[in-house]
């Protein structure tokens, strides 16, 4: 029996294989994790260089922060200190007294006319301010909104305050002379109240620009006219710059010292910074009581400045962040 011949097999053809493309790295793969393995976190290395360089500046911030309130601190505190010695620690030049003076500050709130000042000059530079704003307001938002003056003009409405004050003695004196209101207070306030309108102008001018277009074109269409518009929509937006700009323009009326000792000669209308003044016309001026004096003066700024501190910061960042 013969063995059985082979047949002759045949090679299947097997289709080419197409490219797989390249599966997307899923969210596990992603976060340097293995499927079905276990998690590997991946770190960057750090930068040691980074982090010192980082390092530095927060500390280099921090002794300039320290040196400024240093700054700041030691010339009000001395000024304290000084107000509570006699006049033999002061011509010895000791930084502490040994026994606190009190009586400087009774003998300059007793003996003379500096409460009365102060009073006055708390008063001139609130109803300055209040004129100044009113006026700069109504200037600003007929310039940034209405276009009644052009740029030129307005150049032309702010040039006054870039002169010294000392030019505009002479006329304001005979002006007020001549309306009887020299050495008063209206007088004072009137002087006050226009010196210091260019510069009211020219901060509000930017914060009246910012003002949504958008609720002056509704206020329009309802048929409101522009005072009511000024009144309704402009003033609420701009109750914080006019807080911060009062303020400025208080301080700056509150502090003045020239056209105040030419305008005004009689106790009644002088300010703190005049008397404060006439404390070192004295013979042999005592300097613990001057600084006694310097330290009620300052008071009433300082208190102004610390209650409306927040104000002041939201009105001056009020423009910015529109």
């Amino acid at each position: 029996m013969s063995a059985p011949t082979a047949l002759p097999v045949r090679e299947a053809s097997v289709p080419a294989a197409r490219p797989v493309p390249a599966a997307r790295p899923g969210p596990a793969a992603q976060a340097g994790r293995t499927p079905g393995g276990p998690s590997v976190v991946v770190r960057s290395p750090r930068r040691h260089a980074g982090s010192r360089a980082g390092f530095r500046p927060s500390v280099l911030g921090r002794v300039l922060s320290i040196v400024g309130l240093l700054g700041a601190l030691v010339p009000p505190l001395y000024l304290v200190s000084v107000s509570l010695m006699g006049r033999d620690e002061t011509v010895a030049g000791v930084l502490v007294p040994a026994s606190p003076r009190w009586e400087n500050y009774a003998t300059v709130l007793g003996d003379s006319e500096l409460p009365l000042a102060v009073g006055v000059s708390v008063l001139v530079a609130v109803l300055a301010a209040l004129i100044s704003l009113a006026g700069g307001l109504a200037a600003a938002w007929s310039i940034a909104r209405l276009g009644l003056v052009s740029g030129r003009g307005v150049g032309v409405l702010l040039s006054p305050w870039l002169l010294p004050p000392v030019v505009a003695v002479v006329p304001l004196f005979l002006l007020l002379r001549l309306s009887g209101l020299l050495n008063t207070i209206p007088g004072l306030v009137l002087v006050y109240a226009l010196v210091n309108l260019p510069v009211v102008l020219w901060l509000l001018l930017s914060f009246v620009a910012k003002v949504p277009s958008e609720l002056i074109e509704a206020a329009r269409l309802d048929g409101a006219g522009e005072w009511r518009i000024l009144l309704s929509v402009g003033l609420p937006l701009l109750a914080p710059a006019l807080v911060a700009v009062g303020l400025i323009v208080g301080l700056q009326n509150y502090h003045e010292f020239l056209l105040a000792t030419f305008l005004t000669q009689g106790p009644e209308s002088r300010t703190a910074p005049v008397v404060l003044s006439l404390f070192y016309g004295d013979r042999i001026p005592h300097v613990g009581r001057i600084a006694a004096a310097g330290v009620i003066t300052a008071l009433p700024p300082v208190l102004a400045a610390l209650l409306l501190q927040r104000r002041l910061v939201s009105g001056l960042t009020h423009g910015a962040s529109r």
